[in-house]
């Protein structure tokens, strides 16, 4: 049997947050009507390509994503801590130009490096890349040789691609400028320690985005 898993990572349904480009972070923001379509959607691809388990982040708007999914292959998810949202410190709630509005020399420095210069109070992007890689680490090793659809968050996923395929952590907005909500993102992780990247930001539906 193979020792290598592969993970169909999902970003979770739109919140109304998102919908405004408003920062959520560790802030507990409900789906609005489309992110519980894209949930749906999620659900109905669940059902055709049946991945072998469930595990999401702990907060609501990625176990509410995840839930159609689960009725659909009658499994109970798994809540990992480690895929929590990184903590946006100031910003959450708000939107980036809102910010920069108000300190435009710390946007900027954002802007050119969010790692170096994150926003103030926010959860250092270098800790968040760590707990978030051994998240998806421990999951592998749960479930060798299998399928695994993971539902997390937009930044904390960018994060970990860039530290699992060895891409400077300050280039994460550059070179994954979004995932896209309830889109599915494939990454084979080797016992080994190696990964690749299989396929980004695939919708689950022609028709969403």
């Amino acid at each position: 049997m193979s020792t290598s898993t592969t993970l169909l990572l999902a970003r979770h349904g739109q919140t109304i947050w998102h919908a405004e480009n408003r920062y959520a972070g560790v802030s507990d923001v409900g789906l609005t009507d489309e992110g519980r379509a894209q949930a749906q959607a999620l659900g109905r691809w669940a059902a055709v390509h049946r991945p072998d388990a469930v595990w999401t982040s702990p907060l609501s708007r990625a176990i509410a994503t995840a839930e159609p999914a689960c009725r659909a292959l009658g499994l109970t998810p798994h809540r990992e801590p480690g895929l929590r949202e990184c903590d946006f410190g100031v910003v959450e709630g708000r939107t980036l130009a809102e910010f920069a509005a108000e300190v435009p020399d710390a946007a900027e420095a954002f802007r050119a490096d969010p790692v170096t210069f994150p926003f103030p109070g926010a959860e250092d992007p270098t800790a968040a890349a760590a707990r978030g890689t051994d998240a998806l680490r421990r999951i592998a090793s749960a479930h060798p040789g299998e399928r695994v659809l993971v539902v997390a968050h937009n930044t904390l996923l960018r994060l970990v691609l860039c530290r699992l395929l060895s891409i400077p952590a300050g280039e994460y907005r550059r070179v994954f400028p979004r995932l896209r909500n309830a889109a599915i993102t494939e990454l084979r992780l080797d016992k080994d320690g190696s990964a690749a990247l299989l396929s980004l930001n695939v919708p689950c539906e022609p028709d969403r985005s």
